[in-house]
């Protein structure tokens, strides 16, 4: 099995939406390598600290809450 480690990182993104506080940080229990790779993204910003969350860029705002409602909302009836 191959893993699509785009899709892995869309959701991990996606999550970060869900844990949101103080208005652009997030938990950072995620596996380090999809954090590693959206630090490089520029979505995050770097996650090696001693923080337990990690604060989104502009742009991973932006994308993390496009891909919660894309991925985690059902449509209006």
């Amino acid at each position: 099995m191959e893993i699509d480690r785009d899709k892995i990182d869309e959701a991990v993104l996606a999550l970060m939406w869900l844990t949101l506080h103080d208005e652009r940080r997030a938990w950072k229990g995620f596996d380090w390598g999809a954090l590693e790779r959206l630090h490089a993204r520029g979505l995050i910003a770097d996650p090696v600290n001693k923080a337990k969350s990690v604060i989104l860029t502009d742009e991973g705002l932006r994308q993390s809450e496009e891909l919660f409602r894309a991925l985690f909302t059902r449509p209006r009836s």
